[in-house]
């Protein structure tokens, strides 16, 4: 599975405001992983949405987790962003797109290591992947 940019973003996002715990803006996250504003106002908008951000306008106002870390998984995340029929191939999801299909075994291996795959992801939480010890800063190096 190759995850579009808006999940990555999306992540990333989330992965910063659990590990900062505070309030943090756009423009700061967007300095800090040297990537779009723009794009990244989309994703945070679209986390607004689904409930896993709060926005606050006026002084002091930012965008700050609306959940505890410890409730939002990746998994979670991941199918939110890129839609609930993540598929390694065509043929798991739909019948009749390859002729090999009635009698390959390969389908059902897919859809095996699709639906571990996501129990994976469904069993990390943001906080299981904030650093131990110091700030997100640590993680980034020099």
């Amino acid at each position: 599975m190759k995850l579009a940019l808006h999940t990555d973003y999306a992540l990333r996002t989330l992965l910063y405001l659990a590990t900062e715990r505070g309030r943090s803006t756009v423009g700061e996250l967007a300095a800090f992983y040297g990537i779009s504003a723009n794009h990244l106002g989309k994703v945070v908008h679209q986390l607004g949405r689904l409930g896993y951000v709060r926005n606050v306008r006026g002084p002091g106002g930012g965008i700050e987790l609306m959940r505890e870390a410890t409730g939002i998984s990746v998994g979670e995340v991941v199918r939110d962003f890129e839609g609930r029929n993540i598929h390694l191939l065509e043929c798991v999801d739909r019948p009749g797109v390859c002729v090999i299909q009635p009698g390959c075994a390969l389908r059902g291996v897919l859809a095996e290591a699709e639906r571990r795959q996501m129990d994976y992801l469904d069993g990390v939480t943001l906080e299981s992947l904030r650093p131990v010890t110091g700030g997100i800063v640590t993680l980034k190096g020099p």
